[in-house]
């Protein structure tokens, strides 16, 4: 089964709980992208050869205009996973009920292996060819994995040159010096935080002492590490792509923190840790574990080796439709990333919303904006999950279709 054959797949089986309300016609126009485009974007390199990326862009559906979507630069984008992340950014946004329809950017190469100079041509290259399915009322992109303000502020340039006037709420992501907004880049973090207190709230529990184990330690899961651990959470075990590392008596994150900055791994955190790979991680006995990298981690061989007793999805489809099913079965509570990680693209929302009035507000005002659309949102997941007797996954994709095919029911 491809990726984007599972989240179909998903999707049908939250259709079933609604399928009463809508016709199969507005399921069928969900299932499939409404345009996937493919690029070719030609490199002048360093060393004086010329490189040929392959870009896509998939914009799922847009009944609520504009598309919104980051840009993803690794070696592993794939057409299918950019059909699927696009088809989960609908279902992201529909399920904090925003007013913006979601596609999905990606890149073929690993950003790593280029020199600024060849990353700022890669990324002018795939905006100018990019632009003219671009603008603040059509499909507004985003930062992804691989991408950063720098990488939105050269693809911003490079569109106002292609339209020929400034238009800052054309992207979003930017520094705050070109128009970003404040909190951006803690919005994906403070968007878990308040879906996890509100999920632990509901079954009566707190957060103190509770071990936390987290794969990838990305900027933003570094923000969610910290907020964890100053609320009275133990960080036991963190990774990259060179592997991870475990104390049981808890990790600094301030020090993780510095080693990322200085562009090191978790691995040189001590000498004393123990060192494990980034599957040995999933598996270790915490109360929460933590995915928070790429797509499909938690497969079907590896499934029944989870301890954790709930799991926090802060990247994209970490969990695989066969390992859901034996994490259902083993009790494992998921909290999924539609709901989970929408943080960001609220934010983002905010920020697209500042530019075209020209009126900028506070980090506390972000925060708190943020935190009333969230809460509700978190409080429906688990009011439809209890309701149906179904996972939390499932009962976001039905608050998420829900809205979406009552919106598709006036235009069909």
């Amino acid at each position: 089964m491809s990726l984007y054959d599972s989240v179909q797949s998903q999707i049908k089986q939250a259709y079933q709980y609604i399928s009463g309300n809508y016709s199969k016609n507005l399921l069928e126009k969900i299932l499939r992208p409404e345009q996937v485009i493919e690029v070719s974007i030609p490199v002048h390199m360093d060393d004086g050869s010329t490189k040929v990326f392959t870009g896509y862009r998939s914009q799922h559906n847009n009944v609520k205009w504009p598309y919104k979507g980051g840009v993803r630069f690794h070696p592993q984008v794939s057409k299918d996973e950019v059909m699927s992340l696009s088809a989960w950014m609908t279902l992201k946004t529909s399920v904090v009920d925003l007013p913006l329809w979601w596609g999905k950017w990606g890149i073929i190469v690993d950003p790593k292996t280029l020199s600024k100079n060849e990353l700022e041509k890669l990324s002018r290259w795939y905006m100018s060819k990019m632009a003219k399915f671009v603008g603040p009322h059509t499909d507004i992109p985003a930062p992804d994995v691989g991408t950063d303000p720098q990488i939105m502020s050269w693809m911003l340039d490079e569109y106002n040159k292609t339209v020929w006037y400034a238009t800052p709420w054309a992207i979003t992501g930017k520094p705050v010096e070109l128009g970003g907004s404040l909190g951006r880049w803690t919005a994906t973090s403070m968007g878990w935080w308040i879906v996890l207190l509100e999920y632990l709230k509901d079954i009566d529990q707190s957060l103190e002492g509770k071990k936390i184990a987290i794969q990838w330690a990305g900027n933003a899961w570094l923000v969610f590490a910290k907020i964890a651990y100053t609320h009275g959470a133990k960080i036991v075990a963190m990774s990259d792509s060179k592997g991870g590392v475990y104390d049981e008596n808890g990790l600094d994150i301030n020090e993780i923190e510095q080693l990322k900055k200085n562009r090191k791994s978790v691995i040189e955190y001590c000498q004393w840790c123990e060192k494990l790979t980034n599957d040995e991680l999933l598996a270790l006995d915490v109360d929460i574990l933590v995915p928070a990298a790429l797509e499909w981690v938690v497969h079907k061989d590896n499934a029944e080796s989870i301890k954790a007793k709930l799991i926090l999805e802060l990247a994209n489809g970490p969990i695989d439709p066969d390992a859901d099913a034996v994490l259902e079965k083993k009790d494992i509570v998921v909290i999924p990333d539609v709901l989970a990680n929408a943080g960001g693209v609220t934010v983002s929302y905010f920020e697209q919303v500042q530019n075209n009035t020209n009126y900028y507000r506070s980090e506390q005002e972000i925060h708190e904006k943020l935190e009333n659309i969230m809460k509700p949102a978190t409080k429906e997941v688990l009011h439809t999950a209890n309701k149906h007797n179904i996972s939390l996954r499932i009962a976001a994709y039905v608050v998420s279709l829900d809205r979406i095919m009552k919106a598709m029911k006036f235009l069909h």
